[in-house]
């Protein structure tokens, strides 16, 4: 008869790429609203983005950046929010991929993990996976699990237990 050992060892998973965003995320290039897209002029700067079709960015999360090395006064990037703020789902002044990783964490940070409650869990091992976000998971389990542990079900390496 065969024993199936990981089924039997009580550990639970939990996989990080289950927290990423569903969002879909697109870069905005503000100099596209600079007068030559190199200053900021305000009256030009608000007449651009009034007429700024925002369909493209409905409901996705909108990641601001800008190509030029500029001087951008602050009261830009309010106004960019105000415009925005309606339309899309989350915006920020970051770039694409710093953008992703910080909705990311946002998720992992909300998510309810009561269920890992006093168990022994294996945070699972993936390619590409951000650092920040080990660390993140770490922080939220130690204080509720048995045991956390990292890699697969059947090989883990022990990270914490509770004596």
């Amino acid at each position: 008869m065969l024993v199936n050992k990981v089924e039997n060892s009580g550990i639970v998973a939990l996989d990080l790429i289950d927290f990423r965003t569903n969002l879909e995320i697109t870069a905005f290039d503000i100099t596209e609203l600079f007068y030559q897209r190199m200053i900021v002029r305000e009256k030009e700067f608000r007449l651009a983005l009034a007429a700024l079709d925002m369909a493209p960015f409905m409901g996705k999360a909108v990641a601001f950046t800008c190509s030029v090395d500029t001087i951008v006064p602050s009261w830009v990037y309010m106004v960019l929010a105000e415009k925005f703020h309606a339309t899309v789902a989350y915006y920020d002044f970051k770039d694409a991929t710093t953008l992703a990783l910080e909705l990311w964490e946002q998720n992992l940070k909300a998510a309810d993990l009561s269920y890992y409650e006093d168990k022994k869990v294996v945070v699972r091992a993936r390619p590409n996976i951000p650092e920040s976000l080990y660390t993140l998971a770490t922080a939220r389990l130690i204080p509720i699990v048995k045991t956390l542990m990292y890699g697969e079900i059947g090989m883990p390496k022990v990270i914490f237990k509770k004596i």
